[in-house]
């Protein structure tokens, strides 16, 4: 199967004509030009926006591709794509056998049905929804032979770059309007685009910032896209529904967040998960499991031993785990020294131990207002 990306840009092209976001004025500057999305598959079928830009469908000639639409997840794309409510996309399958997904619009998520073989390529608006590619993955749709690329790129990111690292740790393609994907096995592995099987070896990222700065919400955009995640809550469990209305309303909004499939695991014995764990693991949060661990070892008042021991496991595993690990962390030192002597235990322990996993990740970034700033790990 062979693939052109005519277009690989939103309903209206990236940089949107007009728009005056952020975004857009930021491709203008670099010179970043997507047209509207759209894919010509072995030079005959069009998939994707038509000539005149009025919505999304198939067109050319069909001969020898077998086209079927697919539901989408969500009920249905961006409205005034012309694409119909409930379409999500199309599966095309090519005379020599290949499979393709593509997606009918901008917020679209095709659904494949029950039983549906693998694809050789899949297109997939990332933006819209990156889990949708964990699903995938987690059926055998999209394996580690698959082509998976960026489709209807537009300024619900932040910039070109910022797409670049977000698929990057999707281990998703962006392609350039014009490129060629085919595939050919040993064309693929010469322009880099296998690799969507987990990385090889261990992998861990720190996420650290401070309250409200999207830390979490970042770390769970890192994981979004693996078929197998374990989310390890540190926060106390008694707090759940033990008359702490907000606290209770936070804990919701967080599971709320995750996929469906994710598996949720309560504990402080972070070192025990982190010995036993494979696929990917993503620690929410260390503060919470430092408070934690200061209660059960009775660190307030002055018995720091046990602490010390349970610090040591805990970086030790870290060091040695086999799975991809996220962990998230507050920056608590941003030059308050605590009033109370509670207060300077925890910022000094804490600060020691975000040095420690630092010092032992390949990835570390900060951040800040919502927007992540690269560390130097390591």
């Amino acid at each position: 199967m062979h693939v052109l990306v005519d277009g690989s840009g939103g309903s209206s092209g990236w940089p949107r004509p007009g728009c005056r976001c952020a975004s857009c004025s930021r491709c203008r500057a670099d010179g970043t030009i997507r047209k509207r999305s759209a894919i010509v598959v072995d030079g005959t079928l069009r998939v994707g926006a038509g000539a005149d830009g009025a919505g999304v469908g198939v067109g050319a000639d069909g001969a020898g591709f077998q086209v079927r639409r697919l539901p989408d997840a969500r009920g249905g794309a961006e409205p005034g794509t012309g694409n119909g409510a409930g379409l999500g996309g199309w599966e095309v399958t090519s005379a020599d056998g290949g499979r393709l997904l593509y997606p009918a619009g901008p917020g679209a998520v095709p659904v494949p049905a029950e039983g549906a073989a693998r694809y050789d390529i899949a297109f997939l608006d990332m933006l819209a929804d990156p889990a949708q590619l964990g699903r995938l993955r987690g059926r055998g749709l999209v394996t580690a032979d698959t082509i998976t690329a960026v489709a209807f790129a537009d300024h619900r990111v932040s910039g070109a770059a910022e797409l670049e690292r977000r698929c990057g740790f999707w281990r998703v393609r962006v392609p350039a309007d014009g490129e060629a994907v085919t595939t050919d096995r040993s064309a693929q592995r010469s322009q880099g685009l296998t690799g969507t099987a987990m990385p090889s070896g261990p992998r861990r990222v720190l996420v650290i910032g401070g309250a409200r700065s999207g830390k979490s919400e970042r770390a769970e955009l890192r994981l979004a896209a693996e078929p197998e995640v374990t989310y390890v809550a540190t926060a106390a469990r008694w707090r759940d529904g033990a008359g702490d209305r907000d606290w209770a309303e936070r804990v919701t909004a967080h599971r709320a967040r995750r996929p469906a499939w994710w598996r949720t695991v309560e504990t402080t014995n972070l070192a025990g998960v982190l010995g036993s764990a494979h696929g990917a693991v993503l620690i929410d949060g260390i503060g919470t499991w430092l408070t934690a661990v200061l209660d059960e070892c009775d660190a307030w008042g002055g018995a720091r031993e046990k602490v010390t021991g349970r610090i040591a496991e805990l970086i030790e595993a870290w060091r040695q785990t086999r799975a991809l690990v996220v962990a998230v962390s507050d920056e608590a030192g941003m030059g308050v020294i605590p009033a109370t002597p509670a207060g300077r235990l925890f910022r000094d322990e804490l600060g020691r131990l975000n040095q420690a996993l630092a010092a032992e990740s390949e990835e570390a970034e900060l951040v800040v207002a919502g927007l992540a700033l690269p560390l130097n790990a390591g």
